[in-house]
């Protein structure tokens, strides 16, 4: 009988990510699954990844490239904002994840969304595929989720939403991709970004079929 070896054996990932644009910020949102292969590894992530109390980024692909490049543009933006003695702004953060992702195209499978809200600009979305690209959308999508999405997405969306029409395009979208993508599934997590900081919100599917929603209190920002 001829041994297996899962060590040498590729895994695919999958996600669903998207940001969009509105008049004073942006609403971001994500399924919650990590997968490796047809084995689900975490059922309850949080994609939705924090890099300054406006900015926060969608991470698909490798789990671990993701999360070590958010960790280091974090860190290097944190920084920057104490030796500037102001904030980050959102192409600042954008430009930080291109290069990482640019520079380690071979080595790294990373594709980023970067969201947030600046004094400079208003409310940003900037999407860094795989290879380093960097180009900002008013609507963006990502990981093997968005696939299945494409015609919703381009039929729904328009320009100019108020931000519940924006969260309520976000959580449809992100729902669709998680019933019809294996990879993409556990609950949508959205978070939507102002001046006045992050508002997180929690959707998931009960029995019924009707979405329930945890809110979570604004973050105080100085």
């Amino acid at each position: 009988m001829e041994s297996f070896d899962f060590t040498n054996t590729p895994v695919s990932t999958g996600t669903t990510i998207m940001a969009v644009e509105f008049d004073g910020g942006v609403v971001v949102g994500a399924d919650s699954r990590t997968s490796s292969g047809p084995y689900v590894a975490n059922r309850v992530t949080d994609k939705l990844t924090r890099i300054t109390d406006h900015i926060y980024c969608c991470r698909s692909g490798s789990a671990a490239d993701t999360q070590a490049i958010a960790d280091i543009v974090a860190y290097s933006l944190n920084y920057h904002e104490n030796q500037m003695s102001k904030p980050a702004t959102v192409f600042e953060a954008a430009s930080e994840f291109r290069n990482y992702c640019y520079s380690y195209r071979d080595s790294l499978l990373a594709g980023i969304i970067v969201a947030g809200w600046d004094k400079q600009l208003g409310g940003q979305v900037y999407n860094v595929p795989v290879g380093g690209m960097l180009v900002r959308e008013p609507c963006t999508i990502g990981g093997s989720g968005s696939s299945y999405i494409y015609g919703f997405v381009r039929e729904h969306y328009r320009e100019g939403m108020a931000m519940e029409e924006c969260v309520e395009f976000v959580k449809k979208a992100v729902k669709h991709a998680i019933y019809h993508d294996g990879s993409s599934g556990g609950v949508v997590r959205i978070g939507i970004i102002t001046q006045d900081g992050v508002e997180r919100r929690l959707f998931f599917n009960t029995k019924s079929g009707e979405p329930e929603v945890i809110n979570t209190p604004q973050l105080a920002v100085n």
